[in-house]
């Protein structure tokens, strides 16, 4: 009869245990704000235009259709004003040519380097159709965004009459693998 009470007392007190546990355990309350793990992001950032002063104001500029490979290099801003904070750049390569337009190589890089995040996230412009709004895919990234994937749609803002370039608006919404699994190794 003893072993049968002192059974039954050891399921008792691991059952209690495991009810503790599961009230008083810290990671049970982990507020989701400030999980660096969480699975989804949302971004939103404007792309300027570089302020470049020319030598020759009178040479027409060449479109993106008489080129042979657009290269660029932005600034990504908070703001739509070109005063907004700087959080990093856009760069990026893009061959418009027609049997070039669905490569590997047309790849949009966003770079960050701000208190927040800092890495790089990559966007691949495959299937651009030089509309106002555009949705591409986000592909990878490194730093705070490694193995991000996601959506980032580009949109061109309103343009005044005295600009020259359009500024654009980005929406980045962005999700991540599972970062709590170890890789074997």
């Amino acid at each position: 009869m003893l072993p049968r009470i002192i059974f039954c007392t050891a399921v008792s007190l691991a059952i209690l245990v495991v009810i503790l546990l599961s009230l008083f355990s810290p990671v049970a309350h982990r507020n989701p704000s400030k999980n660096p793990t969480r699975p989804w992001l949302a971004l939103s950032l404007y792309i300027q235009q570089p302020q470049i002063a020319t030598s020759n104001p009178q040479a027409p500029p060449v479109s993106p259709s008489d080129a042979g490979a657009f290269i660029f290099h932005h600034t990504l801003t908070e703001g739509p004003e070109n005063t907004s904070r700087v959080v990093g750049k856009a760069q990026g390569f893009i061959i418009p040519i027609e049997h070039f337009a669905h490569s590997a190589f047309n790849i949009i890089y966003l770079t960050f380097d701000t208190p927040e995040y800092s890495g790089s996230l990559s966007v691949q412009a495959k299937h651009v159709g030089h509309k106002d709004t555009e949705e591409l895919t986000v592909v990878g990234g490194t730093g705070s965004f490694a193995f991000a994937r996601g959506l980032a749609v580009f949109a061109e803002t309103d343009r005044k009459p005295s600009d020259v370039d359009a500024t654009y608006h980005v929406n980045l919404q962005l999700r991540f693998p599972n970062r709590s699994q170890t890789i074997p190794g």
